[in-house]
């Protein structure tokens, strides 16, 4: 057996997925939909009652969705679902409103914020230093800090990670370093040379003594890792969980995923970005031509953040008390003016705060020359599409790098439909020609710049759990511009002309799957 390969290989293929435990969950959840429906079939005989109590819930329903607060785009959905099927509709958008799972996860991580509240406090000089410099990015600052406890921190140096074979290489050597204890959470972990390698690692420095957390996103479980794969890292002495299991139950969080990306070793060095454990994120394996990733290294202050949104996602379905104290990040002495400020930040879909969208739209309304963006996606609602359009009427250069091969074909005649409205508003989209954008980028103005996990799309800036991190007066904003640039060098123009001309075919299936971009 080589060094590089855990034992035991996940369940692959379409007959060991159905006879597999994932089938079982699989045929469950049909189970209840088919009893959901048929429910409301063998009702029939009582049509004139269930019809008129329909017609009372359904106007209650769209009446009650019209003064919702939440996002219009899924609003939008749920109305033409309760219109376009009265019944199903109706009983379904009661069924998730009265999710027990979703209050219970909601209430569980918001009592976490305050446990790591005291380890999450903002320093008022580096407020009043930012307010000196840059004011509008001081208001940035206050609202993550003020209203959801992400502090702005200097004395943080970053290292940006143009692909992410550069990232893996830079963890490794960070890896065998650990002392004392090793934090990481991932989406996306599935058997090769880069799982292989980090796993023997994590064994080793387990082995040493070191506190090993490993946690990756339950859907993995699917097709990727086996089911019980906790259990056996939990043997090589790896404290090890899935994020949010998929179980055989109808739930709305089941929905919500846990798409960050971030590695702390002993409280000093943080890792995050869009790099996953795979083999085709660092290009030993290809599958949509050359994959152009992206990540950060932080070092010093910052890290701190980054260990207790770990925690605080860890401790999401455990009933101990976290020793906190434990992990805090040794603060640096002096002050270091040339490192500029960074704020690492989380968005969750159970805080009524949309902080990864709200990011992005403080680089676009603060904008004086560039905003320049490398995403996987392109699903917007309204507010980010006239954002964008704004920005680029208002004399903004605003450029966007989509891929030119996409991992799903749906997500990406979306996006196409995208296209012709932001053109026309001046916006510039160019796709990679050799492969895949994996990266989720904002640079504008050489001095403003946020790297992490979260997309142009529903999923990420409403539905997953996500990560990313703010950087200002940074030197390695440059890094990033200049690999912007020549990476669009790389890169083929959209022109309005090419748009107009797809097929009438290609257009109908964009607009038709456009109605479903809430779910995507």
């Amino acid at each position: 057996m080589s060094k590089q390969q855990e034992p035991g290989t996940a369940k692959k293929g379409l007959l060991r997925i159905v006879f597999s435990r994932t089938g079982i969950i699989l045929l469950l959840l049909l189970v209840q939909i088919a009893i959901m429906f048929g429910s409301i079939y063998y009702l029939h005989e009582y049509i004139h009652y269930v019809y008129g109590t329909t017609m009372i819930l359904q106007v209650v329903v769209l009446i009650y969705l019209i003064n919702a607060e939440g996002n219009p785009a899924f609003k939008m959905t749920w109305m033409l679902c309760v219109l376009a099927f009265p019944v199903f509709g109706v009983v379904f958008y009661i069924f998730v409103k009265m999710q027990v799972g979703t209050r219970f996860m909601r209430d569980r991580l918001a009592a976490l914020k305050i446990e790591t509240d005291p380890y999450m406090e903002q320093d008022p000089d580096v407020i009043d230093a930012i307010w000196a410099s840059k004011s509008a990015n001081a208001k940035l600052a206050y609202y993550l800090s003020s209203q959801l406890g992400f502090p702005t921190y200097r004395n943080t140096d970053v290292t940006y990670y143009p692909l992410g074979e550069y990232k893996f290489k830079a963890m490794v050597e960070e890896l065998k370093k650990a002392e004392k204890f090793i934090f990481m959470e991932y989406f996306i972990v599935e058997k090769g040379y880069m799982w292989g390698t980090i796993l023997n690692i994590l064994r080793e420095k387990a082995a040493e003594g070191v506190e090993v957390r490993f946690m990756y996103d339950g859907m993995c479980a699917i097709s990727m890792l086996p089911y019980r794969y906790p259990a056996r890292l939990k043997r090589y002495g790896i404290k090890c969980k899935m994020a949010n299991k998929v179980r055989p139950f109808l739930s709305t969080t089941q929905n919500n995923r846990d798409h960050r990306k971030i590695c702390v070793i002993d409280g000093k060095v943080g890792f995050t970005g869009g790099v996953n454990l795979g083999d085709e994120y660092i290009n030993r394996k290809v599958r949509f031509g050359h994959w152009k990733d992206t990540a950060i290294r932080l070092e010093g202050d910052a890290v701190q953040s980054l260990t207790m949104i770990f925690l605080q996602m860890w401790n999401a379905d455990e009933r101990r008390t976290e020793e906190y104290e434990n992990y805090l990040t040794p603060k640096r002495a002096g002050l270091k003016r040339e490192l500029g400020y960074v704020i690492p930040y989380a968005d969750s879909p159970f805080d009524n705060e949309n902080v990864g969208e709200e990011v992005y739209f403080h680089i676009l309304n603060h904008a004086r020359k560039y905003v320049h963006i490398m995403t996987p996606y392109l699903i917007l609602d309204h507010e980010m599409l006239t954002t964008l359009k704004r920005a680029a009427k208002s004399g903004i250069e605003v450029v966007i790098i989509m891929p030119h091969i996409p991992d799903k074909w749906y997500a990406f005649a979306v996006a196409k439909t995208y296209y012709k409205e932001l053109i026309k508003g001046g916006v510039q989209i160019y796709e990679y020609r050799p492969g895949f954008v994996h990266a989720k980028v904002f640079v504008s103005d050489d001095d403003t710049a946020t790297v992490g996990t979260i997309n142009l799309d529903y999923r990420s800036l409403y539905l997953h759990f996500e990560n990313g991190v703010f950087i200002y007066n940074n030197s390695e904003i440059d890094r990033i511009e200049r690999d912007f640039q020549q990476t669009l060098l790389k890169c083929r123009k959209v022109s309005l002309v090419e748009v107009r001309k797809r097929t009438m075919l290609t257009k109908i299936l964009g607009q038709v799957l456009r109605l479903f971009a809430p779910l995507m």
